[in-house]
């Protein structure tokens, strides 16, 4: 789950950490009150959506004078920013953060991240800060330092100043560095996050450390225990097919193919997709219904893979460990009757009471097309994707 930059700033400001002031708008009659609070006549006007690239896109803009800061809010919010991290759609701005113009001399990188290879936190910083932080990572790797954090130990002293160091910092600027990865730390680890990104941390006019921007995402399967990060959730950035699968406990994921799926099991929905590939076709989703799921799951599930126009067949591999084949067969039928679906389905129950749940669906009337192997069913739904 994402945050805002506005929420991810609140946050770190909580911590200590050093940020600027300023004001969220939904609308433009706060414009006039924001700027008096903020003071200055020169300002930033941030569009706050979930991608990054916001200021090639123009969703980050410099405004001087409140009829240009009145424009700029009324420009930005109500439409969408289309940037390289989003959608063909873009995504929706219904608000904007508002900040008074910061002099600075340098730009600096700083994030910390889960290494899964390494299975460590660690700490990636680099001098080349700003828009173009990707184009130093894909074309000059050797000016990004990564300091590994030991779990145990948690960060160290001697780190904090590897990374003063590496980004050129003298002075109470290593100090203020050394408070700072240590807040950005424990905001980490207590946040249950899986990336926080501060780009970019500046270095004022007056020589103090800003974190002029920042980012975080929280680790999805951690809500459960960071229920005030979870009221922050803005599903309005977020796919609503996917926003309604987790509702309903389901794994969705949109695709851009026309073969809709439904797999029970994150590895056996992967081997789904791949013979799909394997046989021509593509998959229209990613879609786990769990190892215990129950005919309103697979109703729901159905509904999802039917939101998508572009479905032309529906591919139902279902490995019946946990849970019966019978009971999954009774639910799948229960399900097309009550959606009312019209499209070739295609079904593969492998495992406990499979052969009863093969007859149940035999004998249920619909237009249910039994499949006895995996490749066997990946062929059937390609071809009835096709209209073969």
């Amino acid at each position: 789950m994402n945050l805002h930059e506005f929420q991810t700033k609140d946050l770190l400001g909580r911590y200590g950490v050093a940020v600027p002031a300023g004001r969220v708008l939904t609308d433009v009659d706060g414009v006039s009150t924001a700027a008096l609070e903020l003071g200055g006549d020169a300002w930033m006007v941030k569009a706050q959506v979930h991608a990054g690239g916001r200021g090639k896109a123009g969703g980050v803009r410099k405004v001087t004078g409140q009829a240009a800061l009145q424009q700029a809010v009324a420009d930005l919010l109500g439409n969408s920013l289309l940037t390289a991290q989003t959608g063909a759609t873009g995504q929706p701005i219904n608000q904007v953060l508002i900040e008074p113009v910061c002099e600075f001399v340098r730009e600096l990188y700083l994030s910390l991240v889960v290494d899964r290879a390494r299975e460590r936190v660690v700490v990636m910083a680099s001098s080349a800060g700003g828009m173009d932080i990707e184009e130093v990572a894909r074309q000059m790797p050797t000016k990004i330092l990564t300091v590994v954090i030991n779990p145990v130990a948690g960060l160290q002293p001697f780190q904090s100043r590897q990374v003063a160091f590496a980004l050129e910092l003298t002075g109470e600027q290593i100090k203020q560095m050394s408070q700072l990865l240590s807040a950005l730390y424990r905001v980490f680890i207590e946040s249950d996050a899986s990336l926080l990104e501060i780009n970019p941390l500046v270095v004022t006019a007056e020589g103090d450390l800003l974190a002029l921007d920042a980012k975080l995402s929280v680790d999805d399967n951690a809500l459960y225990r960071q229920p005030a990060l979870a009221k922050l959730r803005d599903a309005t950035q977020e796919d609503e097919r996917e926003y309604r699968a987790l509702q309903h406990g389901l794994n969705y994921v949109a695709l851009t193919g026309n073969i809709g799926c439904m797999v029970n099991g994150a590895g056996l929905a992967m081997a789904t997709m791949d013979l799909i590939k394997l046989q021509g076709g593509a998959p229209a989703n990613f879609l786990d219904v769990g190892g215990g799921t129950t005919a309103e799951k697979v109703a729901e599930a159905f509904k999802l893979i039917l939101s998508d126009a572009q479905v032309q067949a529906i591919l139902v591999n279902i490995f019946g460990g946990i849970v019966r084949c019978d009971l999954i067969a009774e639910g799948i039928i229960k399900a097309v009757r009550e959606v009312g679906i019209e499209l070739p389905i295609i079904v593969r129950l492998a495992g406990t009471n499979a052969e009863l749940g093969r007859k149940l669906l035999a004998e249920s009337g619909l237009s249910i097309i039994a499949a006895d192997d995996l490749a066997a069913a990946a062929e059937q739904a390609v071809l009835a994707a096709r209209g073969a």
